[in-house]
């Protein structure tokens, strides 16, 4: 039986990506770059969430560094990803305005998903995501996160999955998104497992 973090929704088509889309879906105007992990990563992390809490305070439960990024060795687009949970991602007004004021900019509106929301960042080249504390999509990231950190074999295997895509011509970033989630998957199951062995 498969285990209930494992996603089992299809990838979203065109249309279903466009309209979670804050105005209209923005199309690639240049080659993805999937590029050697860099230490400085870390670094744009922690000054990131260290504005996001300093704007949010409490309203911040947690924020965690993840995708890519978050793993040393692992090769990823030079975006950090961050996940903030707060007490109900669907109450824009409880958060978004101190963001907004702060320079933040939302791209994203998901309702359909989890009401998950996704803004870029005023400096650092960022994905925040947005999240209801205790999402089970949060919850995947980290075990993702933590598994490819320890395990060399998926890392590499991920890494090199996405420089190919990456040569790839794609129109927009969904379409990418969409020929890496078959592999995510087939990782997360094999965390998964891994846990419920433990």
């Amino acid at each position: 039986m498969p285990h209930n973090l494992l996603p089992t929704d299809l990838p979203p088509s065109q249309a279903e990506a466009a309209a979670s889309f804050v105005g209209e879906m923005p199309k690639l105007t240049h080659p993805i770059a999937v590029v050697d992990s860099d230490p400085q990563w870390v670094e744009l992390y922690l000054r990131e969430a260290a504005r996001l809490r300093a704007v949010l305070g409490d309203k911040a439960l947690e924020l965690e560094h993840v995708g890519s990024t978050s793993v040393p060795g692992l090769a990823a687009k030079p975006i950090i990803d961050l996940d903030l949970s707060v007490s109900d991602s669907a109450d824009e007004a409880a958060y978004l305005p101190a963001l907004e004021a702060a320079g933040y900019r939302l791209i994203l509106r998901e309702p359909h998903w989890l009401e998950h929301r996704m803004l870029k960042g005023p400096e650092t080249e960022i994905n925040l995501h947005v999240w209801t504390l205790g999402s089970p999509e949060a919850q995947r990231h980290l075990i993702l996160r933590d598994w490819l950190r320890a395990n060399a074999a998926d890392r590499k295997m991920y890494g090199d999955h996405k420089r190919a895509l990456a040569k790839r011509p794609y129109s927009y970033m969904y379409e990418y998104n969409n020929d890496k989630a078959g592999v995510i998957r087939e990782i997360l199951a094999r965390a998964l497992a891994a846990q419920e062995k433990e």
